[in-house]
């Protein structure tokens, strides 16, 4: 497993965007009220953007993509990254619900495996690797958000070590939107 900065002229895009789109399905539903063209929208505005360095595509030993990480840290905290108007107001939804990124501390925003593949310990390894690096580079802290509906994950999370130390919600009508902020201490 290797990771590699997403350029849209070299990776698959539709299939990033897939990935994009998995890790935040209710939201894009409720958005778009459809999958292909919510994905379809994610793919436009990947390909509009700057290359990021941390916005990774996860690649196997055949350079297929089997998933993404997008992480950051205080100095390249999340930025309003996506520039269709659906998509600003999910990075508007998010800007209430995820973690805020102090100082010493390494922002794991995203990780989503193929779905193929899921199961096989693949996610467990992308945050271990992630874990490694914020150590090797000296960060404090590692944090990252658990959507309040995916148990799973959460779980997972706190095998890892993971402890909440916050919670936080937005609701708007009907929608409801909320994360368990969780942070690992290095």
């Amino acid at each position: 497993m290797r990771y590699e900065t997403f350029d849209c002229n070299v990776h698959d895009v539709d299939k990033v965007a897939k990935l994009v789109y998995d890790v935040d399905f209710r939201t894009f539903d409720m958005l778009f009220r459809n999958e292909s063209k919510a994905v379809e929208t994610i793919a436009h505005d990947l390909c509009k953007q700057d290359k990021d360095e941390y916005f990774k595509v996860v690649l196997d030993d055949f350079s297929e993509i089997i998933g993404i990480l997008i992480i950051f840290t205080y100095k390249t905290s999340h930025k309003f990254r996506l520039k269709s108007p659906r998509l600003i107001i999910v990075d508007i939804l998010d800007h209430f619900v995820l973690c805020d990124i102090g100082k010493d501390d390494f922002y794991i925003a995203e990780v989503a495996i193929d779905e193929s593949l899921r199961g096989q310990g693949m996610g467990r390894k992308v945050l271990l690797d992630s874990i490694d690096y914020a150590k090797r580079k000296g960060y404090k802290r590692v944090i990252l958000d658990a959507d309040f509906r995916n148990t799973g994950a959460k779980a997972l999370y706190e095998k890892m070590g993971f402890k909440e130390f916050n919670k936080k919600r937005v609701k708007i009508g009907r929608f409801e939107r909320g994360m368990h902020n969780l942070e690992l201490k290095l």
